[in-house]
């Protein structure tokens, strides 16, 4: 924790003044409404025994309660960890047990699994639904409505505990600590972005994607604290983002390349139907954007296009203006947190020009939930951090991304972690081994393809390979299955059972 601005929240703006707007419902929450509903939230997790330093969960679509619970949680003084609404039943029980939720909030779309989730966790795990399909369970929007709205005795500044996937096996919650610090106290990331994008009172920021991600989230949060307005969109069309940004006359948005690319894919009257004079900064982030694809969208919006370069855990961040950009095309930018270093296998530090592993020093220090042995494999001898990404700096100083880490796969801009996917398919009978790797696709950067060895007297078919994919289907989440499985004699493996993923990859990254 840092600052602290007393401020820097929505009691003390415009009450009558548009915090969010939910852009599918066009419902307004003003600054009044959302202060009275965030201090009814909280004084609910008191009530239920959430206090000072508790965790609590939230599994929730796109929509008002999502904002409003997470700005409760915020001035309660928890952790508060929201989970991706494409996982299914098993890995959302994981994420619970893994972060040790005394609470999940959640909506009446995911009635269906509460029972089960229930029975899992027993009186372990308090359940709270919004809205009104959920018969039976007990209601969070009962539970605020008289509740007061002046704000709880103890308040505390609260913080998201996120989930990023590692490269082998189940997803680790990023873990910052909590210090005990009054409400208003401003972390690292949140002075770093407000800095940096410069959100403010005038700020109106479009949220294009869902608000269980880091990005959408706390960028989202942080206009809206600092006075701004945020327009969140349920889910991503182009055409209705444009029309968004004409009708709410933004300033601020954020992107991934799949949107770039999809909005591009518009026709040319389309894309000129709408007036996007409003906008002074677009962001993009989350995956490499493609060259050609960045140069198109600095023609047709000009040089309001920025991009950065981070990861849920936040040890370094670098960041590039379009002027830079087109001066170091394909550059993710100069370190804005942390001292870059670039260094080989053993460790050393490399010359500039040279790829390596990238490493920040001084960065924020953080430490994956309940896994110490991971967090010692993010950190070197001299205290540097890492993503695990591989890439190279110029004698400016400026990054380049020339790997994947760990070959994750980045699809639609969403990382996509193979382990869990070979994993699976292993556990068909009919399989001996598996690689999953990310293939070129035109929209969505990477798609999750399988290359699978199966057992000596087990022969190659399509209906197999449908089985497969409906084997897949039943055990994760449609994001993490293959769009594509083919079959091979053997996988390149050593002797020593590394599997080279990249001599895989490489077979289909050469035609490009």
């Amino acid at each position: 924790m840092s600052d602290i601005d007393t401020s820097w929240q929505p009691r003390h703006h415009p009450a009558d003044k548009a915090a969010f707007v939910m852009a599918a419902t066009g419902e307004s929450v003003s600054f009044a409404a959302l202060e009275a509903r965030a201090n009814q939230g909280a004084h609910l997790l008191r009530a239920m025994g959430i206090e000072t330093g508790a965790h609590i969960a939230i599994l929730m679509e796109n929509r008002r309660e999502m904002l409003e619970v997470c700005f409760a949680a915020d001035r309660a003084g928890v952790y508060y960890t929201t989970i991706s609404t494409h996982l299914g039943p098993e890995e959302i029980a994981y994420i619970l047990k893994d972060c040790d939720a005394q609470l999940l909030i959640t909506s009446d779309r995911f009635a269906g699994i509460i029972a089960k989730l229930q029975t899992d966790f027993g009186k372990a795990l308090a359940v709270r639904v919004v809205g009104g399909g959920a018969e039976g369970l007990p209601s969070w929007d009962h539970g605020v409505a008289d509740r007061p709205t002046t704000p709880i005795p103890d308040e505390a500044q609260g913080l998201d505990m996120l989930y990023s996937s590692g490269t082998t096996g189940r997803p680790k919650g990023i873990k910052w600590p909590l210090e005990p610090a009054p409400l208003g106290t401003r972390t690292m990331l949140v002075n770093l972005l407000a800095d940096l994008f410069g959100y403010g009172p005038d700020t109106r920021y479009l949220s294009t994607a869902p608000l269980y991600h880091a990005a959408p989230l706390r960028h989202s949060m942080v206009t809206i604290k600092s006075g701004g307005t945020a327009v969140v969109m349920d889910r991503f069309d182009a055409e209705e983002a444009l029309r968004l940004i004409e009708e709410h006359r933004i300033t601020h948005s954020q992107w991934v390349p799949t949107m770039f690319v999809r909005l591009l894919k518009l026709p040319q009257e389309v894309r000129e139907k709408y007036n996007l004079s409003s906008m002074q900064m677009a962001v993009h982030a989350a995956a490499p954007c493609p060259i050609e694809v960045k140069h198109e969208m600095l023609e047709w919006w000009g040089d309001i296009i920025h991009e950065y370069y981070a990861g849920t855990e936040n040890n370094g961040f670098t960041a590039i203006t379009s002027g830079e950009w087109r001066g170091h095309p394909g550059s993710v930018g100069r370190a804005k947190l942390g001292v870059i270093h670039i260094c080989g296998e053993t460790g050393e530090e490399l010359p500039v020009g040279q790829e390596g592993e990238i490493f920040f020093e001084n960065g924020h220090q953080f430490a994956y939930h309940k896994d110490p042995e991971k967090t010692r494999r993010a950190t070197n001898e001299k205290g540097w951090t890492t993503l695990g990404d591989i890439g190279r700096v110029d004698a400016e100083g400026y990054l380049y991304l020339t790997d994947r880490k760990s070959f994750m796969i980045i699809s639609g801009g969403v990382n996509v972690y193979p382990q869990e996917t070979e994993d699976t398919l292993l556990n068909h009978p009919a399989v001996l081994d598996a690689a999953v790797i990310g293939i070129p696709h035109e929209d969505f950067g990477e798609a999750v393809h399988a290359v699978v060895q199966l057992l000596p007297d087990v022969d190659a078919s399509d209906e197999l390979r449908d089985a497969l994919f409906e084997f897949c289907r039943t055990k994760l989440s449609s994001i993490k299955c293959p769009r594509s499985i083919e079959f091979r004699k053997r996988l390149p493996r050593t002797e020593t059972g590394k599997l080279h993923k990249r001599l895989l990859r490489d077979e289909y990254l050469a035609p490009r």
